[in-house]
């Protein structure tokens, strides 16, 4: 599929789901963008339904299927962000959502997902026993599987969150979006290449990414997708490997991707609740991160940030 068809996708993506999501807010910060030298536009996610992004490519791929397809609900594997997405997704639907979670994620996402009437259960935190779990879940319900990520139907939901941001914020230099399973940045590179491509202005996307979990970092250097081995990282959310589906797009229009460490990213994650005074996760702060050590060559620039999600566990703050 080229990249014209995948932006075609999206803007259909946006359509299908724009009943089903909140159009969340782009804020700025003079304190942020001295401290950066840069001017930042957040993308507030954070303030999505579900607390994430992820709500967007869940509910495009659920309400892309067919009914025969659905009836017996929807399958996924996920350590919290998806979910919960698939969570609502599937009682928007009016269908059941059966999740795998591995048993170390973090409680409120586990609780969130419950909440919204997923039916949870827990796995070994490894990637082989949640595919597992998963594949055993489809035989017993004949639901349809859902991946996290590695869907392009996924990642055309996951792209209408840079649609947004550059309907908004037109005339950006670059977006910058975490990477884990890469569903996300695929998504937003599409649009910002097709919007460099209509507007004849570079808007170029980068990624990224905790040093402890540099899976996509390594198989962009390289040019062969590498492996994660055993991620350690608080960013929970950024721990699995980049897909046989968004690793070719991330190839093709990421320009680069910036790696923190842990304690970069709480730094981070904490100036955004202090300074903008609004709740993100690690994961959602990784960007910021990056762009605050200067790891993008993104000086003097006008940039786009994905804060890409808000759930942690408030009894646990990652700085108390």
């Amino acid at each position: 599929m080229s990249t014209f068809d995948l932006y075609e996708n999206i803007q259909s993506a946006a359509v299908r789901i724009a009943p089903w999501i909140h159009r969340t807010p782009v804020l700025t910060s003079h304190t942020l963008n001295a401290l950066c030298e840069a001017e930042l536009y957040f993308k507030c996610e954070n303030l999505q339904r579900t607390g994430s992004f992820k709500v967007r490519g869940a509910h495009n791929a659920t309400f892309l299927l067919e009914d025969h397809l659905v009836k017996k609900g929807v399958v996924t594997h996920s350590s919290g962000n998806h979910a919960a997405a698939l969570a609502l997704a599937g009682k928007n639907r009016g269908i059941p959502a059966f999740i795998v979670m591995p048993s170390n994620a973090p409680k409120a996402k586990i609780e969130s997902t419950k909440r919204l009437g997923g039916n949870v259960i827990l796995c070994e935190p490894t990637a082989s026993a949640r595919q597992m779990a998963a594949d055993q879940l489809v035989q017993e319900t004949s639901g349809t599987l859902i991946h996290p990520f590695d869907d392009l139907r996924i990642v055309a939901g996951q792209g209408t969150c840079a649609l947004e941001l550059l309907d908004e914020i037109p005339h950006l230099d670059a977006i910058v979006a975490p990477v884990g399973g890469g569903g996300l940045l695929s998504g937003t590179s599409i649009v910002a290449h097709h919007q460099s491509q209509v507007t004849n202005r570079p808007c170029l996307t980068f990624g990224a990414e905790p040093a402890g979990a540099d899976d996509a970092a390594r198989s962009l250097e390289t040019g062969v997708r590498q492996p994660m081995n055993s991620p350690q990282t608080i960013a929970d959310g950024l721990r699995t490997a980049l897909g046989e589906n968004t690793f070719p797009i991330i190839q093709q229009h990421v320009a680069a991707i910036g790696t923190v460490s842990d304690e970069e990213i709480l730094k981070a994650t904490r100036l955004l609740w202090e300074v903008m005074k609004i709740v993100v996760e690690p994961s959602g702060a990784v960007p910021f991160a990056a762009v605050l050590q200067n790891r993008l060559p993104l000086r003097g620039k006008k940039v786009g940030l994905i804060l890409s999600g808000g759930n942690l566990d408030l009894d646990r703050l990652p700085w108390s």
